[in-house]
């Protein structure tokens, strides 16, 4: 039977028109007086340039990363600027582990009907998390698919460009036996861990109700990743400092062996953690075990930096006056690449 109406690429839920004026009004948010960015917004590629004068063996770092499902929440919550700062600082954060200046950050926004005024706030806040730190948003996608994404739920990822001199990388090689290991605080859950998160709250729905520090429940758990950038440049370039575990999903075992040479291990003493009260809440509520919740949550942790035991006064001091709470864990001895704990938490 043939279809007696014709169809539009509007009726099938893809309105060009609406995408139109989105990106008209996007190109004012995106533009920018960075003069790396050589061409326009709404080209169909950035142009950046590549010189690097101050860098000897410029050496540039990639990373992709999407925000996990604390976006479900945020958004459920009308919290469109908290996640687009979760997403920017959870992918500087992984970019500057190898000790590199974050450059240029591209988005992708997935969604099942483009809203503009959502896509706007987004956009905005993504960008504005971009500068904070040093680098700009370029630009990126915004593809509208009804039917494959329910309306009203957006996906967001975005991808990275930084740069480090060779020389100053951090990759974890320089670690050596006797190195000591600090504590970067996270300002909460940041972004890993939120299934299960959802599962506490669908079946204890009495947590809704609780106070954190003074905080509504939902207000503490979408406080928004902490970037370490800012806290950490300055640092850069020392050679006391050999390593960096950004801590997320896998907890601190299965993050900070990832910069662990092979003939070396590390070990945690888990009784200095300095537990935050939303993780001693998710507990009381999840009835949750001490390992399952360090496999999923940073528990207060939410970097790691191997630094040589002379240094360790000095880096403390100079990130304890950036207002990140630093503090000494562990040690780096013999093994085999893994991360060995000791101690119990203290709840």
């Amino acid at each position: 039977m043939s279809i007696k109406k014709s169809l539009t690429y509007k009726v099938a839920g893809v309105d060009i028109d609406t995408a139109n004026e989105t990106k008209s009004e996007l190109k004012g948010i995106l533009d920018t007086a960075d003069q790396r960015v050589l061409n326009r917004v709404g080209a169909f590629a950035t142009l950046f340039d590549g010189r690097f004068p101050e860098y000897e063996h410029p050496v540039l770092v990639f990373k992709t990363e999407e925000p996990g499902s604390k976006q479900k929440i945020a958004l459920d919550h009308g919290s469109v600027e908290t996640i687009c700062q979760d997403l920017i600082n959870h992918l500087i954060n992984d970019a500057i582990v190898m000790g590199a200046k974050p450059l240029s950050v591209q988005d992708c926004v997935v969604c099942g009907k483009l809203e503009k005024d959502v896509i706007l706030r987004m956009v905005k806040a993504l960008s504005e998390a971009c500068k904070a730190q040093g680098a700009v948003l370029t630009g990126g996608e915004t593809s509208e698919q009804p039917s494959v994404v329910p309306a009203g739920t957006y996906v967001l990822t975005a991808s990275i460009v930084g740069v480090v001199d060779k020389k100053n990388l951090i990759d974890g090689s320089k670690i050596k036996e006797g190195d000591t290991v600090l504590a970067l605080a996270s300002s909460g859950i940041h972004t890993n861990g939120y299934s299960l998160v959802r599962k506490i709250m669908e079946t204890a729905p009495e947590i809704l109700k609780e106070s954190i520090d003074g905080k509504p429940f939902i207000e503490t758990i979408l406080t928004p990743h902490r970037c370490y950038y800012s806290a950490l440049k300055d640092l850069f370039g020392n050679d006391g400092l050999v390593g960096l575990a950004h801590i997320t999903g896998g907890g601190i075992k299965e993050n900070l062996n990832r910069i662990l040479p092979k003939n070396l291990s590390s070990r945690i003493d888990l009784s200095k953690i300095r537990v935050l009260p939303i993780f001693k809440t998710l507990k009381k509520f999840g009835n949750l075990d001490d390992a399952d919740m360090l496999r999923t949550f940073n528990l207060g942790v939410g970097m790691m930096a191997v630094v040589k035991p002379e240094y360790a006064s000095e880096a403390i001091a100079h990130l304890q006056k950036t207002g990140i709470d630093t503090y000494v864990v562990g040690t780096i001895a013999a093994g085999d690449g893994s991360v060995a704990t000791e101690g119990e938490l203290t709840w």
